[in-house]
């Protein structure tokens, strides 16, 4: 191996990597950290509280963002609790920096850091926590390593001093799409092709991440972001996070998030089959569907874990005007038929391809904090089963029978609801989806079918409680 770093000194700091100034507390905070809550394990809990987790930002890596603290303040002003922060660094917008020191010369230490990446993530962590927002980290983003995006980035042999292409078996360009999975760097671990010299410096940053993560009860870990590698690449990664977690006397919540748009395709199945190595499942893929099997894919996931409940997390939710994948109508839907069919997490991807932190998504997210003031979401469960006269993607339901009903609307309409077992008064609020606001307040009769109209075209959710 050439360069200033062999293996060996590598391997030998990875042990100590956690202890060098950064290790958390040897007591797991289980009560206060964030974990499937237990009374219904669909769903999060956190600070030993059930929450809901609601998010729009404007970024992917947003630890890197500028002004991060004024966007994450106008985040919980708008009742937004979640984030997705990827480890990404590649430089799309001119204000990232990669967490590798750059020498004299333009090259890249792997085996040094970049103060400046790792500060930006300390104080994204430190903010979150103080505002109570929950963070949902990607440690790898195949986009990276590919493209335009591989050239420029340290890990590529030509851009480091301690590798080659000889002795890494990387190539100094990866044209394709990442998707094609052609990109050696994500065939590293001891059951693929076991590449030691980059495995050595990819266990590195991990330990890095984790040294400043383990010390905060408010993060969650997907491997990469919607990848379509090998189960050894993610399961090696979960594997390596956990062991670390344990080694400093914590516990957390682990998932992979895959490309295939079918959640019921084989690679799901490895996250949703298998709740011994994942503590939830991120089914944001399911958000490149639209209408009635956009909701009926999602209650099949529902249904998937059923025998081990695990929350599932839609940490990407697409659709904007001008975007690629649907337009903004679209994204409200999806963001929305999750929040009504059992989603333990719902974010706003960025723009373009999502709303972001816009008027729109903040409209929605502080409608769901109106309905969760009045239903409890983990107290419910999907049931349009009782809707008739219901034409397909009209409206959708859940429910506690005989105690509450949320009824979603996806633009204006009408649908009969059934409530022939359950007599009595009920009271139904409005709550319109275009501006957040409660709508009016009427009175209903149960004991028959009865009929809801919405006040208007548009999206509405009606809150139905017992009076």
């Amino acid at each position: 191996m050439t360069g200033r770093y062999t293996l060996y000194a590598v391997m030998i700091t990875l042990g100590g990597i956690l202890a060098a100034g950064h290790r958390a507390s040897a007591a797991d905070t289980s009560a206060s950290r964030i974990r499937p809550y237990e009374k219904e394990p669909s769903y999060w809990q956190y600070k030993g509280r059930p929450v809901l987790l609601l998010g729009a930002s404007d970024d992917d890596n947003l630890f890197q963002l500028p002004d991060l603290e004024r966007h994450l303040d106008a985040m919980k002003a708008a009742g937004a609790n979640y984030i997705r922060n990827t480890m990404s660094d590649r430089r799309d917008k001119g204000f990232e920096v990669y967490p590798f020191k750059q020498l004299p010369d333009g090259k890249y230490d792997l085996g040094q850091w970049n103060d400046e990446y790792w500060s930006r993530f300390a104080n994204m962590l430190r903010w979150t926590a103080e505002r109570d927002i929950i963070v949902q980290i990607e440690v790898w983003d195949r986009f990276d390593y590919s493209g335009r995006n591989w050239p420029p980035h340290p890990y590529n042999p030509r851009n480091n001093v301690n590798y080659t292409s000889a002795t890494s078996g990387l190539a100094v360009e990866y044209p394709d799409h990442p998707g094609a999975n052609k990109q050696p760097f994500f065939f590293t671990t001891p059951k693929q092709r076991n590449i030691e010299v980059v495995l050595a410096y990819q266990q590195r940053f991990v330990d890095r991440m984790l040294s400043y993560t383990l010390k905060h009860d408010h993060v969650l870990y997907c491997m990469d972001n919607e990848t379509s590698g090998e189960e050894a690449w993610s399961s090696y990664w979960a594997e390596h996070i956990r062991r670390r977690a344990a080694d400093s006397g914590k516990k957390v919540c682990i998932t992979e998030m895959w490309d295939d748009w079918d959640l019921k395709a084989d690679r799901h199945r490895r996250t949703l089959g298998h709740p011994e190595r994942y503590d939830f499942a991120d089914v944001s893929q399911n958000n490149q569907k639209k209408g009635q099997a956009h909701w009926d894919n999602f209650q099949w996931a529902r249904g998937a874990v059923s025998k081990h409940k695990r929350p599932l997390n839609t940490v990407k939710t697409y659709g904007a005007d001008g975007g690629r994948f649907g337009d903004t109508r679209e994204g409200l839907e999806r963001w929305w038929r999750h929040v009504i069919g059992g989603a333990a997490a719902a974010r706003f991807h960025r723009p373009d391809s999502g709303l972001g932190l816009s008027p729109p998504s903040v409209a929605a997210i502080r409608a769901a904090r109106k309905l969760e003031s009045v239903i409890k979401l983990w107290d419910v469960r999907p049931a349009s089963e009782l809707l008739k006269d219901r034409d397909e993607n009209e409206a959708y339901l859940t429910c506690t029978s005989g105690r509450a009903y949320a009824l979603y609307f996806t633009n204006g309409g009408s649908v009969g609801l059934d409530l022939r077992p359950h007599p009595g008064s009920w009271t139904l609020r409005w709550i319109d989806l275009r501006t957040g606001e409660w709508g009016a307040t009427l009175a209903l009769s149960g004991g028959s079918i009865v009929t809801i109209d919405t006040p208007a075209p548009g999206g509405w959710v009606a809150a139905i409680t017992t009076k």
